[in-house]
């Protein structure tokens, strides 16, 4: 499945358009997480346990918004759009949502 941020799709004919998609992850953050994070705020550097999660995340909202793509009979994406945001008590939680136009193209 092609997956793009642009709304066309170069040497394609798009023959249906189903409708927007979206995936949507949200993940905890522990206190361990957090801790060695805010030490990291402290001496710099990058938060690799941070990191791993949001692309677990980003993984995770990709594959359902495929999923939900294929179930509508498409077998693209475009024009998608990627958010993340901290949300929870204290920024609790990592979120990320993507969204995007479910398509059916076709060779030109």
């Amino acid at each position: 499945m092609i997956i793009t941020t642009t709304n066309q799709l170069e040497g394609k004919s798009i023959d249906n358009y189903y409708g927007i998609v979206i995936g949507e992850a949200v993940m905890g953050a522990n206190l361990f997480k957090d801790l060695f994070a805010s030490i990291r705020d402290i001496v710099g550097g990058r938060s690799g346990s941070y990191e791993d999660e949001l692309t677990r995340a980003r993984k995770i909202a990709f594959a359902e918004l495929e999923q939900e793509a294929r179930a509508m009979g498409a077998n693209a994406v475009i024009g998608i759009d990627i958010d993340y945001q901290v949300i929870g008590d204290k920024g609790s939680m990592l979120m990320v949502s993507i969204a995007g136009t479910a398509v059916r193209y076709s060779d030109v």
